[in-house]
């Protein structure tokens, strides 16, 4: 493999970190550089400002409102992105639905919705898990009855991530109970607020409202807004978990945490080892770069035309444990800097004060977009044949 990029990429490159350069708002990047996460306000401003350059969607192909880019020109905004101390945008409209709507969604509902997304207007979450369906997502209970004219929602999901944020959610619905498990799911989109729909907060370790409970009592959802055709949910799950699991890698992300681990560790009093930081960062480094040529192995495949595999679930293991690792170093080098909750008992370094946050909200990033555990079974099954 030829890792070096071409002189138009490097181009490309640098035209992209001058545009970050400009663009960031500056509140965003102090956010960003203390490891915390933006309120909707702050995302959506920024995700807007990305769909008015038409930066948003940078996976779509043109001809539904994306830039055209290459896997190569993609990554190399990503990285470009983290490194300018600007937030992922959320996945769950551009990475997740928009993909699921133009290859599997009718004209009409193409024409509808793509545009929103694209723009950044409209705010999009993900009805997937339940109670008794997370990892087993196909024991799923919420129920859609087809009435005249439209389906009769009732059930519950959880675990949903920005539910109290969001516009609108592709939802996973069990539309023939009498079906096997995988063959009686649909995939719906439904207005969050249409009446019926209760959404409750679920505060974190963190300390943060990420997750919420959904409950859905008769919740009247047009038929127009079934994507594909009854009992295709499965088949678009699977589809939408392969873009989900290789963005959370999160290799971009990655570089900008490391860095932002040096310049803490330069910064911070002399009470800290810095010999055994910088060599605990060493070997975090040397991590991260394995996992960077493995997701460089994928932008290769992707250039070339060759879809996803269960190489993605390998991305989805390493990256998650690379990024609770990362948390867990500024934490332990921290030392009593990192027993800081809040700005108000700041003491030393500020990066280090924060650390406590994000290696709390980055304890579950090995569960949510299916555990670990089932993606080394994915693994086992597809590439080993166990």
């Amino acid at each position: 493999m030829n890792l070096q990029f071409t002189q138009e990429e490097q181009e490309f490159q640098k035209t992209i970190r001058a545009w970050m350069r400009e663009n960031i708002p500056e509140e965003i990047s102090r956010i960003s550089a203390l490891g915390e996460m933006p309120e909707k306000s702050q995302q959506q401003q920024w995700e807007k400002r990305l769909g008015k350059q038409g930066w948003l969607a940078v996976t779509w192909p043109e001809q539904y409102g994306g830039p055209g880019w290459t896997a190569t020109q993609r990554y190399l905004f990503d990285l470009e992105r983290a490194m300018a101390g600007a937030p992922p945008v959320s996945p769950f409209g551009v990475a997740m639905v928009g993909p699921v709507i133009y290859t599997f969604g009718s004209a009409e509902q193409k024409e509808r919705w793509l545009p929103g997304i694209a723009s950044g207007e409209t705010l999009w979450c993900q009805g997937y898990s339940e109670p008794n369906a997370g990892s087993d997502l196909a024991s799923l209970k919420t129920r859609a009855e087809r009435k005249r004219d439209h389906y009769l929602v009732n059930g519950q999901k959880i675990w949903t991530t920005q539910a109290h944020w969001a516009d609108m959610m592709f939802c996973l619905v069990r539309t023939d109970p009498d079906a096997k498990k995988q063959q009686g799911i649909s995939f719906l989109l439904i207005d969050m607020n249409t009446p019926g729909i209760e959404v409750r907060p679920i505060y974190t370790i963190d300390g943060h409202h990420h997750l919420n409970e959904v409950y859905f009592t008769d919740v009247k959802v047009p038929l127009d807004n079934l994507v594909g055709k009854e009992g295709m949910g499965w088949t678009i799950a699977k589809f939408l978990l392969t873009h989900e699991r290789t963005t959370i890698a999160g290799v971009a992300d990655s570089h900008y945490a490391l860095a932002r681990m040096k310049m803490a560790i330069d910064e911070a009093p002399y009470y800290i080892d810095k010999q055994q930081a910088r060599r605990r960062v060493a070997e975090l480094e040397v991590e991260l770069m394995a996992l960077e040529y493995t997701n460089f192995r994928t932008v290769a495949a992707t250039d070339e035309g060759r879809p996803f595999g269960p190489e993605s679930s390998g991305l989805k293991i390493k990256g998650t444990e690379l990024q609770q690792k990362m948390s867990q170093a500024m934490v332990e080098m921290g030392g009593l800097m990192s027993l800081v909750w809040d700005s108000s008992s700041a003491v030393g370094n500020e990066s280090f004060n924060h650390s406590p946050r994000r290696y709390n909200f980055l304890r579950a990033c090995t569960i949510y977009g299916g555990s670990n555990e089932i993606q080394k079974n994915v693994l086992a099954k597809m590439l080993l044949g166990l």
